[in-house]
């Protein structure tokens, strides 16, 4: 019997929910309800219950700078293997499930691939399983599904899918895909109730979308044979080289084979179904208080309603607004009218513009080994908070502008200086001083934590020689 495998694109910037989503830390990894879970790991997680056959091992698509951040995430909900595919550079969704594909048919060809997007929400699980039991159906009859949304509202936003003639109840051929239309085809669509928003989900099995591709889209899938026949695993990765991947075309799945088959079949679903687009989007999906308030953290709200309040730490307080959205972290604040959101961008474009960090990274980042979390800084000096994971630990480096002092707040750390070793326990300390030859490891079995102070006339994080690092880092 087929496995179902998950197949999730977790690339992009996310930049309309700034300041949350940046760069370095885009939505799919945040969590944004009180689930405590990223929308990347909800997405796997909401395939855990199904019961219509065995889900495999996902295979998750990322570009090289979220790498660590995915294997990760993906480690903390025991769903990490060799099954992270790194594309060297976007080149949309057509090549990365391609890749996926490719790898699938290497040992089972017609296993059956289940296409998401790592930034999507969907309230209604039940309503979601009953749908991929359905697709499962139609792909096993070498049909190409992918999954609608019925529409609530007249969206210029998203992409439509018109159904054509009736399988059954709930499943029809695609008749055609429509561009994002403007408000008045919308509204027209809408009446008509043959419409569905593009979700971008989809299933098949993977030799029939290879198939199909090869036929419509012959030049990627060309490329993306030989990228994995070319590829390289290393750690928990599967390695595309940029040589050989970056003539690839750069298509959507719709445009390079959905489109152009004889085999497209539509699904039209009501699951409470969100791609979180905006702050005013994750207002419209999120629970309200009886004021229409979604309040995340310490939130005082008086004569205030309809809004949208996130703070990550400090206390906010309102009064008397009504239709906004208050986005408080530990670097930047986000005030905007709620009807006005999608103007985020702008915001982001003028951050790059001036080159401020504030578009690119947060306070706190991830590292393959654990995390590092900025506390304060001033001249010549920088004060951060390091968590080193059990097992795990920093590369064999030198510094040749700051000397460090490392003082162990909990956990046990193994210290090499110029090849002193020693170890440390908590409330102990060292110094290291500039051009030493020092490393870190984390030997025992709870998170390592300490705090690090930095000192010197330089202090960026490109004053790092490294001279030995288990991750493979230059």
């Amino acid at each position: 019997m087929s496995k179902l495998i998950p197949v999730v694109m977790a690339g992009g910037t996310g930049s309309r929910l700034w300041p949350l989503s940046r760069e370095s830390f885009p939505k799919q990894f945040l969590s944004i309800d009180d689930s405590g879970f990223s929308l990347l790991q909800q997405t796997l997680q909401r395939l855990s219950s199904f019961e219509g056959c065995e889900v495999a091992a996902p295979l998750v698509i990322c570009n090289e700078n979220h790498r660590f951040l995915v294997a990760e995430q993906l480690r903390e909900i025991g769903q990490l293997g060799t099954n992270i595919i790194l594309e060297p550079m976007g080149r949309n969704t057509a090549p990365a499930v391609a890749l996926a594909a490719h790898l699938a048919a290497e040992s089972a060809p017609g296993d059956t691939l289940l296409v998401l997007a790592a930034d999507h929400l969907i309230k209604k699980v039940d309503v979601f399983h009953d749908a991929i039991k359905l697709a499962m159906e139609y792909a096993a009859k070498e049909q190409l599904v992918t999954f609608g949304i019925i529409p609530e509202h007249p969206e210029t936003g998203y992409g439509y899918i018109k159904r054509g003639s009736a399988f059954c109840d709930a499943c029809f051929k695609v008749d055609a895909f429509v561009e994002k239309p403007c408000l008045e085809k919308a509204q027209a669509y809408l009446a008509s109730g043959e419409y569905s928003w593009n979700s971008g989900m989809f299933m098949f099995k993977a030799d029939c979308f290879l198939r199909e591709l090869k036929q419509f889209s012959p030049e990627i899938y060309q490329v993306t044979q030989r990228a994995i026949n070319e590829s390289q695993r290393d750690m928990n990765f599967i390695r595309i080289d940029e040589a050989v991947f970056s003539p690839c075309p750069s298509d959507s799945i719709d445009y390079a084979v959905m489109e152009k088959t004889h085999d497209a079949v539509v699904i039209p679903i009501d699951a409470g179904w969100s791609d979180v687009g905006s702050w005013s989007s994750l207002w419209d999906v999120s629970e309200k208080d009886v004021q229409g308030n979604v309040n995340v953290g310490e939130i005082i709200s008086i004569d205030s309603s309809n809004n949208y309040i996130s703070s990550e730490k400090a206390l906010v307080a309102t009064i008397g607004l009504d239709d906004i959205v208050v986005i408080n972290t530990d670097d930047a604040l986000l005030i905007s009218v709620k009807d006005r959101v999608q103007d985020v961008k702008k915001v982001v474009d003028e951050l790059k513009r001036r080159n401020l960090h504030h578009y690119r990274q947060h306070s706190s980042s991830y590292r393959p080994w654990g995390k590092i979390c900025d506390i304060d800084s001033g001249d010549h000096f920088q004060v951060k908070k390091i968590i080193v994971h059990p097992g795990e630990g920093l590369s064999v480096q030198r510094h040749l502008h700051r000397a460090e002092h490392w003082v162990v707040v909990s956990g046990t750390a193994k210290v090499s200086v110029d090849n002193n070793e020693f170890y440390l326990s908590e409330n102990q300390s060292t110094f290291i001083p500039a051009g030493s030859v020092h490393t870190l490891e984390n030997p025992g079995k709870i998170d390592l934590e300490m705090i690090e102070v930095r000192s010197g006339h330089y202090l960026e994080e490109d004053d790092i020689e490294r001279l030995h690092d288990r991750y493979g880092r230059v």
